[in-house]
């Protein structure tokens, strides 16, 4: 602990506020049952990591995958690269094919409900991870199935990473912006009081945000602070959204194919970036 955790809790707590500011779906009245701090928490975990990586994500939409949690994965990919850890892309197809090209990835079987503990703990016994991210990935409600924004049940589309967070041996980061993703089982009692199905998968540290993918940023935001250095500045979510889009991503409101996240223009989420160089300066 640094003599600057003050500091540093305040600029936390400043990014937690701007990651819920528009408040579309209810995060920024699940914000304040959070413990204050869990971008900072969750940026030192990030910043200590040399190992392993898992970053599950990928909700399916329709026959393909939505732009929100595959635009934060790769960000946090290439910075966890920048770290110097190992970080590996957990999905399943499509969005696997779609991106084992050019990412490290490791492929977990879609519409398998069969020995999924035993599945989980073999995948971290050979992965092996120090540490494990979840954003934007579709948790187990309390009947054990996947249900989307709308309600409806795509338990049969959806790969299970819950195991995966529930059975790590090294901690686990909770990103989503919703009530249905994977770590949201941590407020499942205040998350109940929203529109949604709701997750019951609990994780270490559970971020929320408007948009799962700004939550990437963020934390990017807070691990530069933590090291003296902008790793921020080369943040380019238009481009990755561009290579998405031509793997056949769709917006998961509007399930079109556009250059778009959670219904909302790219350029809210560079506003975000923007603002968020403004606090680490």
């Amino acid at each position: 602990m640094t003599t600057l955790t003050p500091q540093y809790l305040a600029i936390s707590q400043q990014i937690e506020q701007l990651l819920v500011r528009q408040n579309p779906r209810g995060m920024a009245t699940l914000k304040p049952h959070l413990r204050p701090g869990y971008i900072l928490r969750a940026a030192r975990l990030l910043n200590q990591c040399r190992g392993t990586v898992l970053i599950g994500t990928g909700f399916p939409v329709l026959d393909t995958f939505e732009t929100d949690g595959p635009v934060g994965a790769i960000g946090l990919y290439k910075l966890l690269e920048q770290l110097g850890a190992s970080p590996i892309i957990v999905c399943g197809d499509p969005l696997y094919s779609a991106l084992k090209a050019d990412y490290q990835c490791y492929q977990i079987s879609v519409n398998q409900f069969d020995a999924l503990p035993a599945i989980a703990e073999a995948a971290l016994t050979e992965l092996k991870p120090q540490l494990v991210i979840s954003i934007e990935r579709p948790g187990f409600n309390a009947q054990q199935r996947y249900a989307n924004m709308r309600g409806e049940d795509i338990s049969a589309r959806c790969a299970s990473f819950d195991y995966f967070l529930t059975q790590a041996p090294c901690p686990t980061i909770g990103i989503g912006d919703g009530g249905n993703e994977i770590g949201m089982g941590n407020l499942l009692q205040a998350v109940s009081a929203l529109n949604i199905t709701p997750c019951v998968t609990q994780c270490d540290e559970l971020i929320v945000a408007d948009v799962s993918n700004w939550a990437a940023w963020g934390l990017t935001a807070m691990v530069s602070l933590l090291r003296g250095e902008n790793r921020l500045s080369d943040a380019d979510p238009l481009a990755i959204l561009q290579y998405l889009s031509a793997k056949g991503s769709v917006d998961g409101v509007t399930r079109l194919n556009t250059l778009t996240e959670d219904g909302l223009a790219h350029t809210e989420g560079q506003q975000l970036i923007d603002d968020l160089q403004l606090i680490i300066k």
